[in-house]
């Protein structure tokens, strides 16, 4: 029998029979102006692993850190999610933005920590919170970000179509995507557990990546970030996600504006039928150097370059 475990390093040689460490690691260099987070989003783990010739070693192994984070409008309580710690300020932001509850950057006076797994968002002057049941959210695991709906009217928001827009992307730079979003990527690197999502521009420039052990909150926080940085509508980017295209991805990337959606992996019947009453381009299965377009071709230059 195999066993496939996580990425790992070794962490001191352990005497004993038929027992014996290797360190796996090797030094790299990642895109570090847009990665680095102010608390820990790794721990550290330890596990025996068994070898293909039965041998076994005593390993540090690196986990994705999950804990809860608790957001709160002034001081009232609105979800709990279950995240990876760090950019918790941009993870709220998005979520406000993506569950339609704020649409202007000038709408947020301020979003604070309150402990380790708390932020607190302030709404400006004259800004009234009004919450119907369909944006009643109790808590919502890391896999899934529609868990706190209870039925499908719930889960569709009150977001426009994207306009027609005349940005339109080449094969060569559409095929780019991945690699550049896998080398950003410090945290999947060490675990193997977590998710990623990449903002790039048109012209094939990743402008901001965020990780996550939840996907949804990765998109969250990358769409956080812009939305603080008063950056929305993203009319002219695409939205690249490191798994599957469900429908909360196609939805959040619409909050956004962002008429182009990848995902690396396939999407859901429901995301793609999203995406074309949308009018949002959904491309999955990113693999160079294939692809799959499931809406809106004509946003794709198929054309190759000469």
């Amino acid at each position: 029998m195999r066993v496939r475990l996580a990425t790992v390093m070794a962490d001191e040689i352990v005497s004993g029979r038929n027992v014996q460490v290797t360190d796996f690691h090797r030094l790299q260099q990642y895109l570090k102006s847009s990665l680095m987070k102010e608390v820990p989003s790794i721990g550290p783990g330890r596990i025996i692993r068994r070898k293909d010739d039965g041998s076994l070693e005593y390993l540090r192994d690196d986990l994705t850190i999950e804990e809860p984070l608790e957001i709160r409008i002034g001081g009232k309580p609105l979800a709990t999610t279950m995240r990876t710690p760090g950019h918790d300020e941009e993870l709220a932001a998005g979520f406000l933005v993506s569950e339609a509850i704020v649409r202007d950057r000038s709408a947020i006076a301020g979003i604070s920590r309150d402990g380790d797994n708390r932020v607190i968002v302030d709404l400006a002057r004259g800004v009234k919170l009004k919450l119907n049941s369909a944006q009643r959210f109790g808590t919502i695991s890391s896999s899934c970000g529609l868990c706190g709906k209870t039925s499908i009217e719930e889960i569709r928001q009150n977001f426009p179509a994207i306009e027609s827009t005349n940005v339109r992307i080449d094969i060569e730079t559409l095929l780019s995507f991945p690699e550049k979003l896998r080398k950003a990527q410090s945290d999947f690197a060490r675990t193997g557990g977590i998710h990623a999502a990449g903002i790039f521009d048109s012209g094939g420039e990743l402008k901001i990546v965020r990780e996550d052990i939840g996907r949804h909150n990765a998109v969250d926080k990358a769409i956080g970030r812009a939305f603080l940085d008063g950056l929305l509508p993203l009319n002219r980017h695409l939205l690249l996600v490191s798994g599957r295209a469900s429908f909360e991805i196609v939805q959040k990337a619409l909050a956004a504006g962002i008429p182009i959606v990848a995902a690396v992996s396939a999407p859901s019947t429901l995301a793609a039928d999203f995406a074309r009453e949308s009018n949002q381009t959904l491309i999955g299965f990113l693999r160079p150097p294939s692809f799959n377009i499931y809406s809106h071709i004509d946003r794709v230059i198929l054309e190759e370059r000469q």
